[in-house]
């Protein structure tokens, strides 16, 4: 069952007479419970699709299903909300509120949800747990490391139990230790709860933990390949490494 669908989806800047294309034309299905990742080079639209998947653009023409909602049809309340309880975030730079505690931000969207503060705090805890966190719940940001960090909004995205998570570059502000340990976490969170998470990465290496990889050039969809059965996992990362620099 897709769970994610696009239909003639694109994305174009610039005027009528000199379009620029960051999308074109783009038809995408993600199944419910894939690890999808978006790979391509610098300009190929990766971002703005996933953008467009999340619902923080709209696209100049085409659809997004997420569900059975198509984003294009929702007011600005009702993509928020969906946004709130459906999708989850993970971005490079890990957008965590220095003020609050790792707990009180994770907490944040469930707050802003109108959830109580007590049991808000609660689920923070036990989804800090999940991200070996649960010892750092009262430091602050700078308190924490990079990776912790990042765990930290991995955590944050995960507490609404969202159909979706949607990651960009998660790894790109890490070390390769703490890249290699988040990319571990995300595919952990897939294989034990059934999340269906679409990535954006330019690292073959994190890449490589996908069940599928989709690759975007000047804003169409270049490729589409299934990893599952495809070899060791070094023998993926060297064949995504050709095609990464090719």
């Amino acid at each position: 069952m897709n769970i994610v669908r696009t239909e003639s989806l694109t994305k174009k800047y610039g005027t009528p007479d000199q379009p620029i294309y960051a999308l074109n034309d783009v038809n995408l299905e993600v199944a419910e419970g894939e690890f999808l990742a978006i790979m391509g080079p610098s300009g190929s639209g990766k971002s703005t699709l996933l953008y467009l998947l999340g619902g923080l653009d709209r696209p100049t023409s085409g659809k997004v299903w997420v569900r059975d909602a198509e984003l294009s049809k929702l007011g600005d309340d009702a993509l928020s909300h969906l946004r709130r309880t459906a999708l989850g975030f993970v971005f490079q730079f890990f957008n965590l509120v220095p003020v609050l505690t790792a707990r009180e931000n994770v907490a944040m969207p469930l707050i802003l949800d109108g959830v109580q503060r007590p049991e808000a705090l609660h689920r923070a805890d036990d989804a800090l747990a999940l991200v070996n966190m649960a010892d750092r719940g009262t430091h602050r940001p700078s308190e924490l490391s990079g990776g912790q960090q990042q765990r930290v909004a991995l955590a944050r995205a995960m507490i609404a139990r969202p159909a979706v998570v949607l990651a960009d570059e998660p790894t790109g502000n890490l070390d390769s230790r703490s890249s290699d340990e988040m990319v571990q976490m995300l595919r952990q969170t897939v294989d034990a709860s059934g999340q269906t998470m679409i990535l954006v990465t330019h690292d073959p290496r994190v890449a490589a933990y996908a069940d599928r990889i989709v690759f975007l050039k000047d804003g169409k969809i270049a490729d589409d390949n299934r990893l599952k059965g495809q070899g060791s996992a070094d023998q993926i990362r060297d064949q995504l490494s050709k095609v990464a620099l090719a």
